[in-house]
């Protein structure tokens, strides 16, 4: 009898195993099912199962051609943006992958221009003339110029010092030979240069004249297709190596973001405030606890029902569940510990009690699901209430959140961004009249506005909501805005 074997979810350390056994084809397969079904989902979650995706998808793929592989990315980037749209972190992800390819595209070009200059600047035969003729004339001075029919030795110009050979004045000085390498070459061989066939006759064709397959002024024979093809070969390899280098760099950005922001609460966050925040997110914990350690404050939680109330009730308590939502998807300790162990007092809320509590905070902390490039943010559900409710009694709304979850797109229709849940967890089936009459919907995410918002901290620091255009711009080339849809390019 086969021995029974319990199945088990896939998530994202179960993706991330995978990856070194699978092929590539079904390493993407399986991380659009798993974003189709939901079973890895969140910001960190995604933006990291895509980042190790795009650095296994370069380190196989084979390619001579930087739009080769710019190609390849956005391939696979628009079927993953398409298996999940309201993930937009993928989409950020792959953008900056495509920007970094560029970047440094564009500096091996530019150092190949600068070595190549500096090349022919050494063996062209202009650079040759010219050495040979300041090397000669740092030579003794001669005793006769072209320019003067005169000698320019010392000694004899202080004898002929009273009359001068053209003028008969008194001669103070004379002037000096002209500096090129046809001058220097007579000079040295007692040549008076009075006429220009000299230059006619010595005159050597450029290197660029140079007949393929022959020898070059200096004896050196021209590149060949072997060399050239060796060349691009080691270039590929060289940029390969610095293109995973950086996709290895944000990957260490998405591990180490959190505390990054953890380094800037105790210059928002004083002593004896009272914070209100919502929802459970590793982000604000590690920020509220980074502030603890020199400040005494209050915490009240809203409970965020009925989509996040369990992983709310997990963290204010300190019990740490397995199903919790994203809990073994942030491949990082669970939270960290209860914040009421660092001193911390927390009180936990339901969302109908925010309004009326509102008027003795001091601060609002928000955890976001994305950034988009207005200002706005997308947030857990009861987000835009908790805005509102502050800015009616001018409690400033601070938003916590790392720079991968700024998209650069500008949607025009909010309403897409909205993802719905289960309307089973607010209305059961069991209450079959009440479901035969309502309909149901069960919002998973709610859309900020950016004038409810008031300052984001990020892992660069604090910005204004007008001021993120700017970090968008730093970070997203625009050619890879709309890389998933060919018809809006410009």
């Amino acid at each position: 009898m086969p021995s029974f074997q319990a199945g088990y979810a896939p998530n994202l350390g179960v993706f991330l195993k995978s990856l070194k056994t699978q092929q590539l084809e079904s390493s993407i397969e399986n991380l659009i099912s798993l974003l189709k079904r939901r079973q890895i989902k969140n910001s960190r979650p995604c933006a990291i199962a895509t980042a190790h995706l795009l650095l296994r998808v370069v380190a196989k793929f084979r390619w001579t051609d930087i739009g080769k592989l710019l190609e390849r990315i956005r391939e696979v980037g628009q079927r993953l943006i398409e298996a999940q749209p309201r993930e937009m972190v993928v989409g950020n992800i792959i953008r900056r992958v495509l920007g970094m390819i560029r970047d440094e595209a564009k500096e091996d070009r530019n150092e190949d221009v600068s070595d190549s200059a500096s090349n022919s600047q050494i063996g062209s035969p202009q650079r040759q003339h010219s050495d040979l003729g300041v090397a000669k004339a740092a030579a003794p001075p001669p005793t006769f110029s072209p320019l003067r029919f005169a000698s320019t030795d010392a000694s004899e110009l202080a004898e002929t010092s009273e009359d001068d050979v053209f003028g008969g004045r008194p001669q103070t000085g004379h002037r000096p030979p002209l500096l090129t390498s046809h001058t220097s070459f007579a000079v040295l061989n007692g040549v008076p240069v009075q006429q220009s066939m000299f230059n006619l006759l010595s005159a050597t064709p450029s290197p660029l004249a140079t007949p393929p397959g022959t020898s070059s002024p200096h004896g050196k024979s021209a590149v060949n297709a072997a060399s050239l093809a060796h060349k691009i070969a080691t270039t590929s390899k060289d940029l390969k190596a610095e293109v995973i280098s950086g996709i290895e760099e944000i990957i260490d950005e998405l591990d180490q973001v959190d505390d990054q922001i953890a380094a800037y609460a105790q210059e928002h966050i004083h002593s004896n405030e009272v914070i209100l925040t919502h929802s459970s997110s590793l982000s604000v914990q590690k920020f509220l606890l980074k502030a603890a350690d020199k400040r005494k404050f209050t915490v009240i939680v809203a409970e965020s029902y009925p989509n996040d109330h369990e992983a709310v009730h997990a963290a204010v308590t300190g019990k740490s569940k397995a199903n919790i939502e994203g809990a073994d998807e942030m491949s990082t300790e669970m939270f960290v510990k209860p914040l009421s162990s660092a001193g911390i007092t927390v009180i936990l809320i339901t969302d109908a009690s925010i309004f009326a509590i509102m008027s003795r905070v001091n601060k609002v902390i928000l955890a976001t699901h994305a950034v988009i490039a207005n200002g706005g943010l997308i947030a857990s559900a009861g987000a835009r209430i908790i805005a509102k409710a502050a800015k009616v009694h001018r409690t400033p709304v601070i938003v916590v959140s790392g720079v991968y979850k700024l998209s650069p797109e500008y949607p025009f229709e909010f309403e897409s961004l909205i993802e719905y849940g289960d309307p089973g967890a607010i209305v059961g089936y069991q209450d079959g009249a009440l479901v035969d009459n309502l309909e149901v919907d069960n919002p998973v995410y709610d859309y900020v506005p950016p004038d409810l918002v008031d300052l984001y901290i990020t892992n660069l620091g604090a910005h204004a909501p007008s001021y993120l255009y700017r970090i968008v711009a730093d970070h997203y080339k625009i050619e890879d805005i709309n890389f998933h849809n060919p018809e809006l390019q410009f």
